[in-house]
């Protein structure tokens, strides 16, 4: 009877001590530890990890040649630091002024100094400049003559018809000798600044834009670089003259004063005028485009 009552007790022991050992494996589990002989790990989180931050998208008004073409040479540059380029294209100057001011662009890139300083005070604007990135001489193109001296008296001359860009056409008629000014260093000099015409040059004011269409209808006609560019000119060998590399008319990246010093904004002024935006615009453009940093 001892015999029983013994093998008895010894098998209720047994079975108690399972039940604890298996208590102690599921409390542990729920409390989210792993048995040390489970033969599995799982990883520690790490409390210092943050999130990724989400890609900046900047949208940047720009002329379609050479800006646009410029800022697509840096985009991977710059979306490797976290921001995205929208590009806005337009073709003509006057809308990527007033889409920034209105907040529909972040920046926009196609203009000078001189034209902006002219926008702002026309239009009640507070525009910035963020940084100049390259310059474009301006030329004079004709496909009736090869040279100025073959100009005749009377000969039609086209300039742009925006104030700046006519002032400074009319500053390089003057320096090539077919015009005298009153001042042939203000850039907002008109017609009626003129002094002297000795080949009484019939002086046409258009749309920039329409220059280089216009170029069969006149004898002469000074264009900005871009539309030049745009119309398969080529200003170191099609223009019978030209600005020389110290024109003081550098493009400009310009936005607002409210984000001009933003990290986004920085980052593109800084691959504007980074060694690869230099290199892609001194193998693409081959002198009619000249970097300014």
């Amino acid at each position: 009877m001892k015999k029983v009552l013994l093998t008895l007790f010894s098998l209720t022991l047994v079975m108690v001590l399972a039940a604890c050992g298996n208590n102690n494996t599921a409390n542990n589990q729920a409390a989210g530890q792993t048995p040390a002989n489970s033969g599995t790990t799982e990883p520690a989180a790490d409390a210092t990890t943050e999130p990724a931050a989400e890609p900046v998208t900047l949208v940047v008004g720009a002329s379609a040649k050479p800006h646009a073409e410029i800022l697509k040479a840096i985009a991977p540059q710059l979306e490797a630091q976290g921001v995205k380029l929208e590009i806005k294209e337009f073709t003509d100057y006057v809308q990527p002024n007033v889409q920034l001011a209105e907040n529909q662009l972040d920046a926009n890139f196609f203009q000078h100094q001189p034209y902006l300083d002219a926008q702002n005070k026309d239009n009640k604007t507070d525009l910035v400049s963020v940084t100049a990135v390259h310059v474009e001489p301006f030329g004079a193109y004709s496909q009736k003559i090869k040279s100025i001296d073959e100009l005749a008296d009377g000969a039609k001359v086209a300039i742009p018809n925006d104030a700046t860009n006519g002032g400074r056409a009319l500053i390089l008629l003057a320096k090539n000798g077919l015009i005298t000014l009153n001042d042939d260093t203000n850039i907002t000099s008109t017609k009626a600044d003129i002094k002297e015409n000795k080949k009484n040059l019939d002086i046409i004011e258009l749309d920039a834009a329409m220059l280089p269409r216009q170029l069969g209808e006149v004898d002469l006609a000074l264009i900005n670089t871009n539309f030049a560019l745009e119309a398969k000119l080529v200003p170191t060998k099609d223009a019978l003259f030209i600005e020389g590399t110290d024109s003081p008319y550098a493009n400009i990246l310009v936005s607002r004063p409210d984000n001009k010093d933003s990290e986004a904004i920085q980052k593109l002024a800084a691959a504007l005028t980074s060694p690869e935006a230099k290199t892609f615009i001194e193998e693409e453009y081959q002198g009619s485009i000249i970097p300014a940093f």
